[in-house]
């Protein structure tokens, strides 16, 4: 099944490192485009977490609730299974 596409307006000089890009990895602007947007996509979204983990670390109250969370989850490992 073929995506649909649409037309996006980008620099010149974009235009040209992607030229390049797909000259140099030979791979089409479009899949290098779609690689480009996704890895941004995950960048904001691991900055975006760090932030509110940063945030909730700055939350001596909300930390210590976390941390009392995560050590009532840490029994849980105990599951007799041997190390390997």
């Amino acid at each position: 099944m073929t995506a649909t596409t649409t037309t996006i307006r980008v620099s010149e000089q974009t235009h040209q490192h992607l030229s390049e890009l797909s000259r140099t990895i030979g791979r089409s602007i479009q899949d290098i485009t779609a690689d480009a947007v996704e890895l941004y996509r995950r960048q904001q979204l691991f900055a975006l977490a760090n932030a509110d983990y940063a945030a909730l670390r700055a939350d001596p109250e909300q930390s210590a609730l976390w941390d009392s969370e995560q050590a009532a989850w840490d029994v849980t490992l105990a599951d007799g299974l041997e190390k390997y």
